[in-house]
This record gives structure tokens, C-alpha cells and sequence, in this order.
């Protein structure tokens, strides 16, 4: 909650009100947010770490059940981190046209 109070305040309220909010840098900020924390998870599968940390998060909620995680594959985890960032991007650029209107 804290990061995205930042956030607001970064783009929307430091932003003077006769300046527009560039549509672009906040898709481009948003997307590579985004794809980034899956790179992320892509580095966890691909090491072997995932199902432990997922293990070990599920039993921090006190919740048990049975799943799998695949075995790593370069061309879904590119799918993946392409797919993110563009709806991170269309997110961005989206967030960027309202907050310009309202500023109006």
C-alpha cells in the first residue's frame, strides 16, 4: 500500500498541473515493473527455488495443497515476460490518459 501511495504521489501530485503526464514513460515504467517481477520468478523456476519459496509462503498462510510447477521453458518464459510487459505498458499508458483528463 505504502509503494503505491509513492507512486500516486510521484506521477500524479509532483507532476505541476500545467504538465502533462508523459503517457509513454509510464507505460514504459509500468511494463518494466511488471515484467520484471516475473523475470524474477522465471530466475526462481529456472533455479529450482520456486516450489520451495511457494512451499514455505503457503505454509506461512497455513494453507496446504497439491500443485506443480513446470519445468523451465525458454520460450514460454519469453512469451511470458513479452505478454507482461505490454499489458503493463497499455496499463501505464492507460493510467497516464485518465490522470491527464483529471488534471483538466
Amino acid at each position: 500500500m505504502g509503494f503505491c501511495v509513492v507512486v500516486w504521489e510521484v506521477v500524479y501530485f509532483l507532476t505541476p498541473s500545467n504538465m502533462e503526464i508523459n503517457k509513454n514513460r509510464l507505460g514504459l515504467w509500468t511494463g518494466g515493473l511488471l515484467s520484471g517481477f516475473h523475470l524474477v520468478w522465471l530466475v526462481l523456476v529456472f533455479t529450482g527455488v520456486a516450489k520451495m519459496l511457494f512451499d514455505w509462503i503457503l505454509s506461512m498462510h497455513m494453507l496446504s495443497f497439491s500443485y506443480s510447477i513446470l519445468e523451465f521453458n525458454y520460450l514460454n518464459g519469453l512469451i511470458l515476460l513479452v505478454m507482461t510487459f505490454v499489458v503493463g505498458y497499455a496499463g501505464g499508458f492507460a493510467l497516464g490518459a485518465i490522470l491527464n483528463c483529471a488534471k483538466k
